[in-house]
């Protein structure tokens, strides 16, 4: 016998309507109902209740070790949770939630230990608006699977999957056949990991550009300052990623708003930074460019007046990226012809200053 059918708009819907209310109590009391997104049909379960993930690892025909994935109505439900990296992740859930992306993050989410991996969970916000109005009235966490028998091509829509799984469905919730028709990419991204597990309908390429940041540093003549913010910054982000920033997608430049092409860095910051385990022998210094500078996520000045040459530069309206390093807005002095100990307290402030910044990057 078919599961019964019931036609979910894809519309945002207050929590007692039908037919939320019905999916609601089935799923409550630990039955699976099959949901519509714009990828494929899901088989949703109650994520706190084992009999319920027993259950729809079975209907499914799934090792039940594997993992199902968290669905949620908005991306705000995963970020109170407190996630690793949560800038690359708001800059990812801006980009393509709600969405054909699941992102296995790492996050520790009480009472969600069964659909948990060491410590990683995939998460997802599909863009059908009655199942996040669903996900929205559930008082209790929600995972899913594609609606077909493990290792099957997707159902095209709700009959067939009432057809396919019968009575062991609660209920079918018909929001029409999907409008793409192919799973989501899958993409984790936390600790020393930026990888791709499925690339479904996203290329990897675009989400590393998504992900991460182009940084400029600009000071006078990139030989100095700039060199030290873009060197330092880049391990500060190596060492909170815990990768390589470019695996992250970031890219890490400096210029300078007067410098002459091709100089090398000053000797001392060379010597500065070897103090530190960073290599700027090979640095050559450039030339602030208004096209860099318009094509740069964030411009970091090291003075107001580098700020008020590149603002300058640009059309109007064009410039709220272009930011003082100092938060707290103070001018960060040249040591250019200054002692080994001038440099030492230059490169001192600089990385408090890239600290306090660090969060806004990852």
């Amino acid at each position: 016998m078919a599961a019964p059918l019931r036609v979910l708009p894809d519309d945002a819907l207050p929590p007692g309507a039908a037919p939320l209310a019905e999916a609601v109590e089935a799923l409550a009391r630990g039955e699976i109902v099959a949901l519509p997104t714009e990828t494929v049909y899901g088989l949703a379960a109650r994520a706190d209740q084992p009999a319920a993930l027993e259950r729809l690892a079975r209907i499914k025909g799934r090792d039940p070790s594997r993992t199902f994935t968290w669905h949620l109505p908005s991306a705000e439900a995963l970020f109170q949770r407190g996630p690793r990296h949560p800038a690359v992740l708001e800059r990812l859930a801006r980009a393509y939630w709600p969405g054909p992306l699941t992102l296995v993050v790492s996050v520790e989410v009480p009472g969600l230990d069964a659909v948990s991996r060491e410590g990683w969970i995939g998460v997802r916000v599909p863009a059908h608006a009655g199942t996040r109005s669903l996900l929205e009235a559930c008082p209790f966490p929600v995972v899913a699977t594609s609606a077909n028998p493990s290792g099957a091509a997707p159902l095209p829509d709700a009959e067939a999957v009432a057809a396919a799984f019968g009575a062991d469905l609660a209920l079918v919730l018909d929001g029409g056949p999907p409008r793409l028709g192919e799973p989501s990419a899958v993409l984790a991204v936390g600790p020393g990991r930026f990888q791709t597990l499925r690339e479904g309908l996203l290329l990897e390429s675009d989400l590393r550009r998504s992900a991460g940041l182009s940084l400029l540093f600009v000071c006078t003549g990139n030989t100095c300052r700039s060199p030290m913010a873009a060197a330092l910054s880049g391990e500060l982000l190596a060492e909170r990623l815990e990768a390589p920033p470019e695996q992250f997608g970031f890219r890490v430049e400096s210029a300078g708003v007067s410098a002459v092409g091709g100089a090398p860095a000053a000797d001392q910051a060379i010597a500065v930074m070897a103090e530190a385990g960073i290599d700027l022998s090979a640095h050559r210094s450039s030339s602030a460019l208004p096209q860099r500078v318009r094509d740069a996520d964030r411009v970091y000045c090291l003075t107001a007046a580098h700020r008020e040459l590149l603002l300058a530069s640009l059309p109007p309206g064009e410039g709220s990226h272009v930011l003082l390093l100092d938060p707290a807005g103070r001018d960060l002095p040249d040591p250019f012809g200054g002692s080994l100990e001038t440099y030492r307290a230059c490169a001192q402030s600089m990385r408090a200053m890239l600290d306090a910044r660090l969060g806004d990057w990852v």
